[in-house]
């Protein structure tokens, strides 16, 4: 995901030299961690669209210090991350370290 930005606009982000909609970032992501056609919630999915959100977040906070509403709910995203890569790794090792070393995640 290294190449998605927040812009200004709450529902479009900068990929690359132009602007998607969410639901485009959303269809990307899916589309690059989906384990066969018909997957869109798999946990690999799930811990990757959490991973997007809590980029925008963190990038919110660098100018809205004192947002501790939306504070608690970066908090809740990382915490259900957490689960599902707990969940990963007692599944499948393999997988797990695959979904860290793609995301770029320290754990």
């Amino acid at each position: 995901m290294g190449g998605v930005t927040v812009s200004k606009r709450r529902d479009h982000f900068r990929v690359g030299q132009f602007m998607a909609t969410v639901k485009e970032v959303k269809e990307q992501i899916v589309g690059d961690y989906k384990t066969h056609s018909s997957d869109t919630g798999s946990s690999q999915v799930q811990v990757a669209l959490l991973t997007q959100r809590i980029t925008e977040l963190t990038e919110h906070f660098k100018t809205h210090k004192k947002d501790n509403n939306s504070r608690r709910g970066l908090l809740k995203m990382v915490s259900r991350r957490r689960k599902l890569l707990d969940y990963m790794k007692r599944r499948d090792i393999n997988e797990y370290h695959e979904i860290i070393k793609k995301l770029g995640l320290r754990r």
